[in-house]
């Protein structure tokens, strides 16, 4: 059973993985959701669409902040920053989460944002955009910007 802890006060959780599927674990101590720490959901970029913007984006940026990379398959900088944003995903520990979107499949929700350049990242919280990095940066730009949310 993987040991989750909580985002809330910190108490390590075991959490029973067949259980989590059906039921939303929470915190044995202060009952806050352990919400996406019992499969791999943060420790990797989730892809959101036009579609599914709202509720991965907007509405997942009420539990903890989340960091959209706007991105192209045909742009350099955007690949360079991928591994980064990989990295990034990996460490968060449910602290944020990191989201990717493709402009050129997903143009409703550039244009809704006004994304001139890419790449750009958008920093949600509490379903608001919050921060905007334009352009490839090091991870401990991204990462400072990030925590300075969280």
């Amino acid at each position: 059973m993987p040991i989750v802890t909580c985002p809330n006060c910190g108490t390590k959780n075991r959490i029973n993985e067949t259980l989590a599927l059906a039921h939303k674990p929470v915190c044995g101590k202060c009952g806050a959701p352990l919400t996406d720490q019992t499969d791999a959901g943060d420790s990797k970029p989730q892809i959101v669409t036009d579609a599914s913007f709202a509720q991965d984006v907007l509405a997942a940026s009420s539990l903890k902040p989340v960091l959209v990379d706007a991105w192209a398959e045909w742009c350099g900088p955007c690949r360079m920053i991928a591994p980064v944003l990989d990295q990034l995903a990996a460490e968060s520990h449910g602290r944020y989460k990191i989201a990717k979107l493709n402009v050129d499949e997903n143009p409703r929700t550039a244009s809704q944002f006004n994304i001139r350049s890419i790449p750009t990242m958008l920093i949600f919280k509490n379903g608001k955009l919050v921060d905007q990095i334009v352009g490839a940066q090091p991870k401990q730009v991204i990462a400072a910007r990030l925590a300075a949310r969280s």
